[in-house]
């Protein structure tokens, strides 16, 4: 009989305690709690968009698999609380995967294709600008990046990417586009024979693609993709997700002194490429 696939994201998974972190909505907005394998995805019914979502990786398992699966509706909740098939209809939005299909894809090959099958889901999906350009390849690749900094500990990850769900998103087909996204990573690294949790932020952002004035999606040239590594700090104050300890693992260094008055987008680190990204 085939190992069960532990069902939702696992707090212990890196040897050291890491809850999936909470939204803190001003406004007490409830989310709905949706477990797959190896994943979970924290549902914004009145945003209909994930609040957050919290992977599992094992990269020392991890498998690449032909791209399989499609888009469904979660039939636990209704389907007026999801952002479903009408709003990514004759226009230029992607089904952005907010846990990438690849994710999940480890263990055995019928393990990894059952994972992977369940991240078509539509609360894993936000509708992202269908540009594809070096920024975009850039925040696809970040995990991949930093597993393979991670080689060296124990090739385990513990991924959180969202929405900012923002309440001047623009409005189009009964939703609210989010201009930007984020994604922290985590993993172990070995301090006096103890592991010791270290973590970084990222934050795409797409506003420049987003016009919805005329009621359609335009996407300006090529290259309003942006993605940068942001303190976690920032990411919990933009989202309002309770980030917890992922804070204090922060492995972006402070900012220096003569710029410690620099707040927001113009104390992030552009990312152009992979050597960009700073882990310690």
């Amino acid at each position: 009989m085939a190992q069960e696939i532990t069902a939702g994201y696992d707090d212990a998974f890196l040897g050291i305690e890491v809850p999936l972190p909470l939204p803190r909505p001003a406004d007490g907005r409830e989310t709905a709690e949706l477990t797959y394998p190896r994943f979970t995805v924290l549902l914004d019914p009145a945003r209909r968009l994930a609040a957050v979502t919290g992977v599992n990786i094992d990269g020392a398992t991890l498998l690449d698999l032909p791209r399989t699966g499609q888009w469904r509706l979660d039939p636990r909740v209704p389907a007026d609380d999801q952002a479903g098939p009408a709003v990514y209809a004759d226009n230029d939005l992607d089904r952005g995967h907010l846990v990438r299909r690849r994710d999940p894809g480890w263990g055995t090959p019928a393990q990894a294709r059952a994972a992977t099958a369940a991240t078509f889901v539509y609360p894993n999906a936000a509708p992202q600008a269908s540009g594809f350009n070096q920024s975009k390849e850039l925040w696809l690749g970040l995990e991949d990046h930093v597993l393979e900094f991670a080689d060296a500990a124990d090739e385990r990850l513990a991924v959180f990417t969202a929405p900012v769900l923002a309440g001047d998103d623009p409005a189009y087909r009964g939703i609210r586009i989010p201009r930007r996204f984020f994604k922290v990573a985590a993993w172990t690294t070995p301090v006096d024979g103890a592991p010791q949790l270290a973590a970084a932020g990222f934050v795409l952002d797409q506003s420049a693609l987003i016009d919805v004035v005329r009621g359609a999606l335009a996407v300006p040239p090529l290259g309003a993709f942006r993605t940068f590594q942001v303190p976690i700090a920032d990411i919990a104050a933009l989202s309002g997700i309770d980030l917890g300890a992922l804070v204090a693992a922060d492995v972006l260094p402070p900012a220096e002194p003569e710029r410690a008055e620099v707040r927001g987008e113009d104390g992030w680190r552009l990312l152009r490429a992979p050597e960009d990204v700073f882990l310690g």
